[in-house]
């Protein structure tokens, strides 16, 4: 496991000591969650090469599959540009969600352009905008 300390040491948590982690699947490259990360939660995520989170709502850290089975088995962790956000890179073991849903995002879409079809490769899909 090579782990670059410039790029960890760049990482800027906010006020709440907390920094953005989006995390999208390394096979089908879709976003499946974004959740909260702090100092230790990250660095028991490197210990177990697993996503380990900070719960706000709970107020402690929250290994990612732990009671349910679906872990994130990480693949590689990128910091953004402003160093406030990671992208993990995960190999997934079953639903994201805590619906069951494969996504955090398969809710609902709130826009699509109305040239979606055209501004995209055929063989991506491009939800549909659900009324409410």
């Amino acid at each position: 496991m090579a782990i670059d300390q410039s790029a960890l040491k760049s990482i800027r948590f906010n006020e709440a000591g907390l920094v953005a982690a989006i995390v999208q699947s390394v096979e089908s490259k879709r976003v499946l969650m974004m959740a909260w990360m702090n100092s230790e939660s990250l660095e028991r995520s490197l210990e177990l090469g697993e996503t380990v989170f900070w719960s706000r709502s709970r107020n402690e850290l929250w290994h990612k599959g732990a009671s349910s089975g679906n872990t994130q088995k990480i693949v590689s962790i990128e910091v953004d540009c402003d160093g406030d956000t990671l992208l993990v890179h995960v190999l997934e073991e079953g639903p994201a969600c805590h619906n069951g849903t494969e996504s955090c995002f398969d809710t609902a879409t709130a826009y699509i352009s109305d040239d979606a079809e055209e501004l995209v490769d055929e063989d991506i899909q491009v939800d549909q905008v659900e009324s409410r």
